[in-house]
């Protein structure tokens, strides 16, 4: 049996600010934007290449905005995706290189914290 993470809520302050950076400067996929009622919307946003979302918006979960830490994601190339979010005016660590995986690190406005790993060589 299967078991696949497919959504990841995101808690921010400010959905439409957070959907402009992830989007704009970022580079993630604006797959939903849907206001459901006035106490829910739901903004479903997906990294390039991606089978795993992120969900943010109102409503949508408990945690207090800025408290999810440590997402990660694969990249093909750290230098690269250093570039482009600096390029992007996202405020990016400089590529961490590690045994396990070169790293860049950055946080949205709210203070959610990603890592970008491109993962080692195999041998």
């Amino acid at each position: 049996m299967d078991w696949k993470i497919e959504l990841v809520a995101i808690p921010v302050s400010d959905p439409d600010r957070a959907k402009a950076f992830y989007v704009d400067q970022v580079g993630f996929n604006a797959d939903h934007d849907h206001q459901v009622d006035d106490q829910l919307r739901f903004i479903q946003l997906t990294p390039p290449g991606s089978a795993c979302s992120i969900v943010l918006g109102t409503g949508i979960t408990e945690m207090a905005p800025g408290s999810q830490k440590g997402v990660q994601i694969v990249v093909p190339n750290a230098d690269d995706a250093h570039k482009h979010l600096i390029d992007n005016g996202v405020d990016a660590s400089p590529v961490d290189e590690q045994p396990w995986g070169r790293f860049v690190y950055f946080e949205d406005p709210d203070g959610n914290s990603w890592a970008l790993q491109e993962l080692p060589a195999r041998s």
